[in-house]
């Protein structure tokens, strides 16, 4: 008797159970779309969800107020530039940096600080969430990325799947992306990693890097060397958690 067919869905559910197993929430697509029960955004274009964004800076700025916390939450998601790839290097200092911000001091003067976005102190004070089948709507194109993996709220890695039983390879995954990104951009604004897989091979790169410099994983080191009696994807999972962008 033969066993189940390998296709696309199963590469999809056998990462998001490695996700899981990570200490990432898992949610469809469906599940948090607008207008259903726990939906988390008001319409397809929006990519950032709101109410975990908002919590994270209130939970790491704990003595920022409400009026400095919407400035940070408003620089972060509006990046002015009509560059996609100037506006991820600005999200991307913001990351490392946090956002700057202004507030009055009692005495009248002007005080400067940095709204955190991300915990990298104590990791599991983030929140970390993976959602399958995350739909975009951007000038009337509707795109479906796979998989993105949300850390407070937001997108900050897209997994593209194929199925290597049916002639796929991870470079049409890598096409596919290409496209994505130049069709619904706004969803790689905030984009610290991009990976392809087929549920053997898989490689990492970001959002400037040709086909060259997709890179099989390696360690966060990269001195060594990773399991190599585990496939390529799990390892690129694990080490999505683990390390914050491709550029630390």
């Amino acid at each position: 008797m033969s066993g189940p067919a390998f296709t696309e869905s199963v590469v999809e559910q056998a990462a998001l159970a490695w996700l899981e197993s990570l200490g990432y929430a898992v949610l469809a697509g469906p599940e948090i779309a607008p207008g259903e029960p726990q939906a988390e955004r008001g319409d397809y274009r929006q990519v950032v969800l709101e109410r975990r964004l908002r919590q994270a800076l209130e939970r790491l700025n704990p003595k920022l107020s409400s009026d400095v916390l919407e400035e940070a939450y408003r620089k972060l998601t509006r990046p002015e530039s009509p560059s996609l790839v100037a506006n991820n290097r600005t999200v991307h200092k913001y990351l490392v940096e946090g956002v700057p911000v202004e507030y009055p001091r009692a005495d009248g003067s002007i005080a400067s600080d940095a709204a955190r976005v991300l915990d990298f102190d104590d990791i599991e004070n983030n929140d970390f969430l993976a959602v399958s089948q995350f739909t975009v709507v951007e000038d009337h194109r509707e795109r479906r990325a796979d998989i993105v993996l949300f850390v407070n709220g937001l997108p900050l890695a897209v997994i593209e799947l194929k199925n290597a039983a049916a002639g796929a390879t991870i470079w049409s995954a890598f096409t596919q992306l290409q496209t994505y990104e130049q069709e619904i951009p706004s969803l790689f604004t905030f984009n610290e990693a991009l990976v392809i897989s087929d549920g053997v091979e898989a490689r990492i790169g970001t959002l400037t890097a040709d086909r060259e410099r997709f890179m099989p994983w390696r360690t966060i080191e990269g001195e060594d060397l990773a399991d190599t009696r585990r496939s390529e994807e799990r390892r690129v999972g694990k080490e999505c958690r683990s390390r914050w962008s491709p550029y630390h």
